[in-house]
């Protein structure tokens, strides 16, 4: 590697080593185009700062930008920059968070049980989906990870539709931030979300990234008491 490489990826990553361009691409892995009021909010600042940070991150390469008549949104450049930033967010140390209203607990944990990375499964359900797959022998993890000829037959069975992308790979390691141990990403990846949401086996929470789960979940192949372990909590009032 040249000093000049090493160069473009220290200026690359200073892109990130700013709290208010990291919120927004964290903010983005929920796969949706955003405005910019919408990420001046979420990430509590101007319209004009906003507005800054945003260009350096289309610049970069880490945003795109869709106009629509006079609107402008923003949202990831690809599924890639979205394995990168979670994978990224997963390393950084955590400090434990003092969840002080039952709201608040109630979202915290729907957030680490089941969620969309960009476009993929995450969460304990998407880690107790990779495990599931592996052990039975769907994927094959001794050089990577790779989908086996089992793997390819369950997925016509279950009519997954996997589609395929110029540049992308059928299936990729994403490290999950919040259980720290790999969920199943890349093109198949995508094609089990899609299909768990179009079946109704989860569904998305209204405000975030988290997807309640039913128990119609277990067509994945996964162990009944993963199942269980992945419906939402009754709590008691």
């Amino acid at each position: 590697m040249s000093t000049q490489e090493g160069q473009e990826l220290a200026a690359w990553a200073r892109m990130l080593a700013d709290a208010t361009r990291a919120t927004v691409c964290l903010a983005l892995l929920d796969g949706r185009a955003w405005t910019a009021t919408e990420l001046a909010k979420v990430a509590q600042v101007s319209r004009p700062t906003i507005s800054e940070h945003l260009n350096l991150l289309v610049e970069g390469g880490l945003l795109t930008e869709v106009r629509q008549g006079r609107h402008r949104y923003m949202k990831l450049s690809g599924p890639e920059t979205a394995e990168l930033i979670e994978g990224l967010a997963a390393l950084a140390p955590r400090r434990t968070e003092v969840a002080n209203s039952l709201s608040a607990v109630s979202k915290r944990d729907a957030f680490a049980r089941a969620r969309t990375c960009y476009d993929h499964l995450a969460g304990k359900l998407g880690v107790a989906l990779t495990d599931a797959m592996t052990e039975r022998g769907l994927l094959d993890w001794s050089d990577g990870v790779a989908l086996t000829p089992e793997g390819t037959t369950w997925l016509e069975d279950l009519g997954v539709e996997v589609e395929p992308r110029r540049g992308r790979p059928a299936v990729r390691s994403c490290l999950d931030v919040t259980e720290r141990r790999p969920h199943l990403a890349g093109a198949v990846g995508a094609a089990l979300c899609g299909h768990a949401l179009r079946q109704g086996w989860v569904s998305h929470i209204p405000g975030g990234r988290a997807l309640k789960v039913t128990t119609s979940v277990r067509e994945l192949g996964l162990p009944v008491g993963i199942v269980r372990e992945l419906l939402p909590v009754q709590r008691e009032t």
